[in-house]
């Protein structure tokens, strides 16, 4: 009895000074992203880790520099790429870097800049009005927007942690009380359409708040942070810059409704990989920040590791060169080189499993985070423990629970095909059900035109949004899918969109040699199904892997199809006559259709319709089925856009009229190479002779495809019923199909 009683007194100590402990570790700094045992670590590791060695001397070559500069803190002016907002970005990133560099190198230089940096800021923020800029729904101070001023916080919060115990109290106090809680209560409090809802910029505007918080040791800010403001008066009509709601109804908020919401279990977040790569930052180091300092809370854990999970969707959602799929609103050529990707890559390894794969992205990223992270990173490349990182076929579900449709990437070889059958995916989300997307050794050869934007360049509209980002890159005719009569998916309108998702019907990469993934959408148009299904077959006799497509339209009354698609590259030739106008004219009036040119005009000679392209080195071939009276199209960008905001981008379309329900059957044929050097074409010409539609109703289709030297192959699918154990049969020109499954392919023979 003593025993236990003594045993009892032992473990309620232990716990006391586990507290205790944690108390004081909690009252240290850094402590934030930085810790104490981790700047010590670093010191005693510097001189013997190259990768961490190289990024530190960069590092402090650029701050130097500024330093050298002196101090500019303008009085703001500008929208994104102006000078007064380019100096404030500026201002916080070596706000930032310059505290990491004092905690390291232990060189007051560092810490007395980012000291008359910030008394500098404190100086004018508290008479400083709101931006001069209208535009945006919530308006910053020191930015355009209340994203950027909280972009400013994140990254300040940090600097402030490095040099906390070298200020005095009385400087603490000061910046405290004169610009750190005005702030923070300024983007909140003050504006909380920003604030209090689900959208990559409320989750910075939550880890701002929350990471000052942490630092200050201020709870009221943390836990506004962390579950948003109560009684924020919001009303479901107010809109953001995007026209996407501020507030859905009984929507919740905060950092932890952010890390919920947007995210599926896999890991993918429903804005598209874009804007996950932007959010990723402020997730990432407010969980940081939350594990240092709220250990408890254990927020790696949250969701089942849906932030860790997150890092490896967006990998997996890069081409060969690194680069995001542009899904939703997303500018092309943004990848996993940039700085939000260098922290989520070493965060992800030193919290999550150590993955040596991990390891090979920040090798060729170069540089690592001068964090605990950072260091880890480069250890493990020190050892050689790095492993390449295998990007294979994934399907990623998304909505919170999963349920919502999804993303599927199959890859064979040098071919990557995105096939997109999500939710809205927010104000950020484009009118493009069941469309897709293939690459080629990192080459867009359909493409996702992504948006109309250019980011930080002051001379298009501020860097903004353009208005052609709604009046073309959101519209359902810039994206490789189906248009019924020239109206955009769910009438382009975001209310109806967000109450809808496409339906996964199947998704199967169990056979390298055939991989398929299929889709229904059922709300795009009303009274109308939209299943699509494609299939990334390797095949012995082609070059590569080809595509096969299959969109099955059914649907009341006679309707307009229009199917385009974006191909990339110089047309080679056609298998049909076309005409070219004398003058080119608006092909439409309305839902991106105004924007582009028609350049030429004909009908289907056959069965089939070929048009071939040339793209970096290599030939392709659209074979598609065609019936009679079908119209065949050549668009090209570029119709009322006087300021010239659009690429001038083309693209073939077919157009059926007359139909309340149709297939269209298509492959897409990647063959041959061309050498500008032997100026020699080989392989040229596409091996395919024939697709045809050999069977079609309401239960089963089957399509046939014919090569040239005569071998065929059959695909054949279930159009409703996707159980993988159910038997059928099918009797087809006298001969008898029978399998098991949703779908069935047999491999040619002559």
């Amino acid at each position: 009895m003593c025993r236990r009683i003594f045993r009892l007194i032992g473990v309620q100590l232990a716990v006391l000074w586990m507290a205790q402990l944690s108390m004081v570790q909690a009252q240290e700094h850094p402590k934030l992203i930085l810790t104490k045992a981790g700047v010590e670590r670093i010191r005693a590791e510097l001189g013997t880790v190259p990768l961490f060695d190289a990024s530190l001397e960069r590092m402090q070559a650029d701050v130097d520099a500024e330093i050298a500069m002196g101090i500019d803190t303008p009085i703001p002016r500008d929208y994104s790429g102006g000078y007064t907002h380019e100096r404030h970005k500026r201002n916080f990133l070596m706000l930032q870097k310059a505290g990491v560099l004092y905690q390291i190198l232990q060189d007051e230089k560092y810490a007395r800049y980012v000291r008359d940096m910030l008394f500098q800021y404190e100086a004018m923020y508290k008479d400083l009005p709101i931006h001069p800029k209208e535009r945006s729904y919530a308006r910053g101070k020191l930015f355009w927007q209340c994203l950027n001023d909280s972009n400013w916080l994140v990254y300040v919060s940090q600097a402030y942690d490095c040099i906390y115990e070298w200020l005095s109290a009385g400087e603490r106090q000061q910046l405290e009380t004169n610009l750190f809680r005005p702030f923070a209560d300024f983007i909140s409090i003050e504006n909380p359409q920003f604030f209090n809802r689900i959208h990559n910029h409320s989750t910075w505007g939550n880890a701002a708040v929350g990471m000052i918080g942490l630092v200050m040791g201020d709870e009221e800010l943390v836990e506004r942070a962390l579950y948003g403001i109560k009684d924020d008066g919001l009303k479901a009509a107010e809109r953001d810059d995007d026209g996407g709601l501020i507030r859905m109804e009984g929507q919740k908020a905060g950092f932890l409704a952010n890390l919920d919401e947007p995210f599926s279990p896999d890991g993918y977040y429903t804005e598209g990989p874009y804007y996950q790569r932007y959010a990723s930052y402020p997730f990432l180091l407010m969980a940081v920040g939350l594990q240092n300092i709220r250990p408890e809370m254990q927020i790696f854990a949250h969701k089942d590791s849906v932030l860790l999970k997150s890092v490896y969707a967006l990998i997996n959602l890069s081409d060969a060169d690194g680069e995001f799929f542009p899904l939703n609103d997303a500018q092309k050529g943004m990848s996993y080189y940039s700085r939000e990707l260098v922290s989520a890559v070493n965060i992800a390894y030193h919290y999550g499993e150590k993955d040596p794969e991990l390891l090979s992205i920040a090798k060729k990223q170069g540089r690592v985070l001068l964090t605990d992270s950072g260091l880890s990173v480069a250890l493990g490349l020190r050892e050689d423990k790095s492993l390449p990182f295998e990007k294979s076929s994934v399907n990623l579900t998304d909505g919170a629970e999963g349920k919502e449709g999804g993303i599927a990437v199959l890859r064979r070889d040098d071919l990557e095909l995105v096939f997109k059958y999500t939710a809205q995916g927010l104000s950020h989300g484009h009118y493009d059900k069941l469309s897709y997307m293939l690459y080629d050794r990192g080459q867009d050869i359909l493409q996702d035109y992504g948006m109309a934007r250019f980011v930080n360049i002051e001379q298009k509209g501020g860097g903004n949004y353009l208005k052609e980002n709604t009046s073309w890159a959101k519209q359902s005719i810039a994206h490789n899918t189906l248009i019924q009569n020239e109206t955009s998916h769910f009438d382009g309108r975001y209310e109806t969109g967000s109450k809808h998702h496409s339906e996964l019907y199947f998704y199967d990469t169990s056979n390298k040699e055939i991989q398929v993934v299929s889709a229904k959408e059922r709300n795009a148009y009303p009274g109308t199904e939209l299943h699509r299904t494609i299939a990334l077959i390797a095949e012995e006799g082609y070059d590569h892997p080809i595509v096969l497509d299959i969109l099955k339209v059914e649907a009341e009354g006679d309707n307009q199809y229009d199917l385009p698609f974006h191909f990339m590259g110089q047309l080679m030739e056609a298998n049909f006559q076309y005409e070219t106008p004398a003058a080119l004219e608006a092909f439409g009036t309305k839902n991106g259709y105004q924007h582009l040119y028609l350049e030429g005009y004909g009908t289907p000679s056959g069965i089939n319709t070929q048009l071939s392209w040339y793209r970096s080195g290599r030939f392709y071939t659209l074979i598609t089925t065609s019936e009679a009276e079908d119209e065949l199209l050549f668009t090209r960008l570029g119709a009322d856009d006087p300021e010239f905001n659009l690429r001038r981008d083309a693209a073939f379309m077919v157009r059926r009229k007359g139909h309340p329900s149709t297939v269209f059957a298509s492959i897409i044929e990647p063959h041959g190479s061309y050498s500008p050097v032997s100026e020699i074409a080989v392989k040229a010409e596409s091996k395919i002779k024939a697709l045809k539609i050999l069977y079609s109703d309401r239960e089963y289709l089957v399509v046939g495809v014919e090569d040239q030297t005569g071998n065929r192959s059959v695909f054949l699918m279930v159009l409703d019923d996707a159980d993988k154990t159910k038997e059928h049969k099918l009797i087809i020109n006298n001969t008898e199909y029978a399998w098991t499954g949703p779908y069935y392919y047999l491999k040619s023979k002559q």
